[in-house]
């Protein structure tokens, strides 16, 4: 099968052949990895990481019925500091992998830097001023607009301005577009294509409609194009490129109802070309990288690049300091390399020396959903057909739980299927096929995944 051979950006000092730095490890002492989160996303990571000849162990916190298959679950608040330090001491973990956002904005990165006991632990993810790029839509804008990096004109408004945020609507034109500046699950993201509405929702929204998160709200041009999601690994310095991939957020076919956190995704993108990929270096990755040097930030990890191309042009919607659900659970499948490899040259500082290798198929991800889903929906309903799944696929778990012997639904995304193709029609066939070998109650799926790239014009 022909190679995809992936390196770091241009300004790397050298190179190192793949084959050796595998060696090297497999000869090294083994280590013990520390995947913190429970979703699809790190059920994926953790399945990658564990693949590594120098791994020994892989512990998930608080991990799921999934992740149970790959690695040790240990049942703790990630968001106790306290608890994920306890573990690491207790389970002598050399490595930790940062899942979600949460505990990157709320400063786990900074707690190990600070505590002698972890300070010399390798950890996966920003630290606290980083993870602001996620965790404040104003600051992420801020920054973009101070190292020139393309994006849509905004304008943030408080309670204290209120009127000046309604005024700035009416120079928009519709569709109207309104960020909870915080974390807000998912959900803080509105798009309306009425003004009156737009005013209204504004309104709620700084008057607590999704909490704290949206005491401040970033009002956003409307962006005309089709969206993309690219992920970099950085160590602050160097940084490389991983597979990018296209999500589907709307619960329904044809990107109709409800946004969710993810129904299924395709990975390449038919789009992403050389000249595309190198405007994106040029225009938005090296100048980010730039200015986190710039302002003294330590970065250590992902950047996930929710990017709209417009017409040939990428611009950021959004920056994310960790990878993505459910593009996650196809990036992992087109990575043909040691995984842990790569973190490890990441958490040292090192990435100038490493290469990685992509799988040239295409990977396409369904989403299995609990019915109701993204609204209230019943959890506990048993999962069956599991065993059916062809090796071809890989299933990664996103919302389960063991009950007994039994595996049950316990959240709104429940399983992904990923399957790969030598193209998106042969992908699809895999994924959909398998996708239906999966039973429980109430089982809900887009049917379109991957469709309108199929004959994608650019």
């Amino acid at each position: 099968m022909e190679e995809i051979i992936m390196y770091p950006g241009e300004n790397r000092k050298d190179t190192v052949n793949y084959k050796d730095i595998q060696a090297q490890y497999i000869t090294a002492v083994e280590r013990n990895v520390l995947v913190l989160g429970s979703g699809g996303r790190e059920h994926a990571l953790a399945w990658k990481i564990a693949q590594s000849d120098r791994v020994s162990k892989v512990y998930i916190a608080p991990g799921n019925a999934g992740t149970a298959s790959v690695g040790t679950n240990i049942a703790i608040n990630i968001s106790d500091f306290q608890q994920v330090k306890d573990v690491v001491l207790k389970y002598r973990i050399n490595m930790v992998v940062v899942g979600p956002e949460q505990p990157l904005v709320d400063g786990i990165v900074d707690f190990f830097k600070n505590d002698n006991d972890l300070k010399d632990i390798k950890i996966i993810g920003p630290d606290q001023k980083g993870a602001q790029l996620e965790g404040s839509k104003a600051f992420a804008k801020q920054f973009m607009e101070r190292y020139g990096i393309p994006t849509a004109k905004c304008f943030t408004v408080t309670a204290d301005n209120l009127n000046d945020g309604l005024h700035y609507l009416e120079t928009l034109d519709s569709p109207y577009v309104l960020k909870a500046d915080g974390l807000a699950a998912g959900k803080g993201v509105l798009i309306l294509n009425d003004l009156v509405e737009a005013k209204s929702e504004l309104k709620e929204m700084l008057s607590g409609k999704f909490g704290t998160a949206s005491a401040k709200v970033v009002i956003e041009q409307f962006l005309k194009g089709i969206e993309v999601s690219m992920f970099v690994l950085t160590d602050g310095d160097d940084y490389v490129i991983l597979p990018e991939a296209k999500d589907y957020k709307r619960i329904g076919d044809g990107d109709t109802g409800l946004n969710t956190g993810g129904m299924g995704a395709v990975s390449p993108v038919p789009f992403v070309t050389p000249e595309f990929v190198k405007k994106v270096e040029n225009r938005i990755i090296k100048p980010t990288i730039e200015g986190l040097k710039k302002e003294k930030i330590d970065y250590k990890g992902f950047i996930f690049l929710g990017l709209m191309n417009c017409g040939g042009d990428p611009y950021v919607i959004e920056y994310n300091v960790r990878m993505g659900d459910p593009e996650t659970e196809g990036v992992m499948t087109r990575i043909d390399s040691d995984f842990a490899v790569l973190l490890d040259k990441c958490a040292q500082g090192k990435l100038n020396e490493a290469q990685y290798k992509v799988n040239p198929e295409t990977s396409v991800t369904v989403m299995l959903v609990s019915g109701g889903y993204p609204e209230s929906y019943k959890k506990g309903m048993k999962i069956t057909g599991l065993d059916d799944v062809c090796t071809c696929c890989t299933v990664a778990h996103a919302g389960t739980k063991l009950d007994g012997n039994d595996i049950v639904t316990s959240g709104g995304r429940v399983i992904a299927v990923t399957a790969h193709g030598k193209n998106i029609e042969e992908a699809r066939e895999k994924a959909y096929h398998n996708a239906k070998m999966i039973k429980f109650e109430g089982k809900n799926f887009r049917h379109d995944i991957g469709l309108d790239l199929m004959n994608y014009n650019a």
